[in-house]
């Protein structure tokens, strides 16, 4: 070990996170279910117990479920509609976000430091993982075979940490970023926004989430759990962050819905919403992940599940890597996996912002009144109200065979979740796929026609084999799920898929064809 300045040993670990929000501690949690040893620093030296995200959609409540928290480990309010409004033509769009998908709300508001609290808890249960907090980076740098960092703690004294490998996941103002010269680069959308979060609504007020696309003053305005309202209100030209966060300006702007003395307000703070990413997010042993790779505006609700999306892909390739399963070149695509998709849904916020939260009367009249004549052509109203406009997570490149594969498995998509039977046992699947990497047979053995050496080596590489299908279809050498109602996008004729373990398929073919599979995914992983 080298020696830190003190003369002290560094210490070691195999990965350190710095930042400790939701985004590194579900990191962590996820390379804890793994089994890697993960140090986390932060330089706060507890949670914050201030609202800041606000919204999580289906997706991010998967991962959040592969990292180890349960339905009830945070509050949540499913959200049945988004509704737009404005003074002139009332209400003229509406996305629909009732029901679930993959076995999650498809949209719910909740309160950040019940999750972060949950997290934190999760992580106090991991072995493998550790957090540390008021610690500061200060420094580092990658040696080539580790990084080496310098921190500083709350009374100055400072220390050195190595690690295999580095992720930076300290928000939208990175040190980590900054370091390995990744600064955002360009242009960007910046307007500021006056954010009102209160409580003690003695009844919830409102069970949507509404935008009042008024050009004088656009207003979103949503429900959380515990009685909680926020507001969001956007600053007109020449007023100041003092201006607006003063009690009695405060007041004002809430008088239409309730006179703010009837609330406690938990927090009022001027925020300015920016659209900005990164040229690459990761730079030799060092990856950047969350608001610190990419920061996303409010208004499609995406900022922290696009933070969850790159810890779902980035974790398992790093645990798979350090496990010697896999070849530290399947490291370059968490950045051709995860980019093109933050980036679109950047694009996305940016469009719905300029859309319905235009300055200019005579736009907003046009804009608004197209969008409401929309809804009488069907196809389009679908389009625009059964959230179709989102931009779909599938990969264009990265570690899965493009170009190959079945239309219904399509290798680059994400198996569906749905409930499942297993041991007599009913699951939600991805609870019985677990941190595996596997080869999932449709209505056949994934294992039939495999040799013994074939399997063997797919086995070292962290591979498994499960059947979905029906009772009394699988030897009793294939773990067996019973599909409940098809949300596995079990083909009615037999087929194979192989699923990473963040659920997409890294490539599929016709029953028969598994030991190909397999080939082609040990050659993926460069084993």
């Amino acid at each position: 070990m080298n020696k830190e300045r003190g003369g002290k040993e560094a210490e070691t670990t195999e990965v350190l996170i710095v930042g400790c929000g939701p985004v590194g501690a579900t990191l962590a949690a996820l390379l804890g279910r793994y089994g890697i040893n993960t140090l986390v620093i932060d330089k706060a030296p507890d949670i914050l117990l201030m609202p800041r995200a606000i919204a999580l959609d289906n997706e991010a409540l998967r991962v959040l479920q592969m990292a180890g928290l349960s339905e009830d480990s945070f509050a949540r309010i499913p959200i049945p509609q988004v509704q737009m409004h404005s003074p002139v033509m009332g209400r003229f769009a509406t996305a629909n976000t009732r029901g679930s998908l993959d076995g999650h709300p498809k949209l719910v508001t909740f309160y950040q430091p019940e999750l972060e609290q949950a997290l934190a808890g999760r992580l106090a249960a991991l072995p493998s993982v550790t957090v540390r907090r008021c610690l500061e980076l200060v420094t580092l740098r990658d040696e080539g075979d580790v990084v080496s960092v310098v921190v500083s703690d709350d009374a100055g004294r400072q220390e050195e940490i190595r690690a295999r490998y580095l992720i930076g996941a300290d928000g939208a103002s990175s040190l980590v970023r900054s370091l390995i010269g990744q600064d955002f680069q360009g242009t960007t959308y910046g307007e500021d926004w006056l954010i009102v979060d209160a409580r003690q609504r003695a009844e919830q007020a409102i069970d949507h989430v509404e935008f009042i696309c008024d050009p004088r003053r656009s207003v979103p305005h949503m429900p959380a759990p515990g009685g909680r309202e926020r507001w969001e209100f956007m600053l007109r030209r020449g007023e100041s962050r003092e201006q607006m966060e003063h009690p009695d300006k405060v007041a004002e702007l809430m008088a239409p819905w309730i006179s703010s003395s009837d609330l406690q307000i938990e927090r009022t703070a001027v925020y300015r919403f920016h659209a900005r990413c990164c040229e690459r997010f990761s730079k030799g042993r060092v990856f950047l992940v969350g608001d610190a790779a990419h920061i996303t505006p409010p208004f499609v609700g995406q900022g922290l599940v696009a933070g969850l999306r790159d810890v779902a892909n980035l974790g398992w390739k790093l645990a798979w890597v350090l496990r010697g399963q896999a070849q530290p070149q399947i490291l370059d695509s968490y950045d051709q996996e995860r980019r093109p998709h933050a980036v679109s849904m950047i694009n996305l916020a940016r469009f719905m912002g300029h859309l319905v939260m235009t300055r200019h009367a005579v736009s907003a009249f046009m804009v608004h009144g197209l969008m409401r004549l929309s809804r009488l052509l069907p196809p389009l109203r679908r389009h625009l109200e059964e959230l179709r406009i989102k931009p779909a997570n599938r990969f264009r490149q990265g570690l899965f065979c493009a170009g190959q594969g079945l239309k219904h498995l399509l290798p680059g998509s994400q198996l569906g979740q749905g409930w499942v039977r297993s041991g007599g046992e009913v699951r939600l699947s991805d609870d019985v796929l677990g941190e595996r990497l596997l080869l999932v047979g449709f209505n056949t053995n994934p294992q039939a026609g495999l040799s013994a050496a074939l399997r063997s080596r797919w086995q070292a590489a962290g591979g498994g084999f499960l059947q979905v299908g029906v009772q009394n279809q699988s030897p009793e050498t294939t773990e067996l799920l019973e599909d409940l109602a098809q949300s596995l996008s079990a083909p009615a004729s037999a087929a194979l898929a192989v699923v990473r373990p963040d659920r997409f398929i890294l490539c599929s073919g016709p029953a028969g064809c598994a030991a190909e599979l397999l080939q082609q995914t040990l050659g993926l992983l460069g084993k």
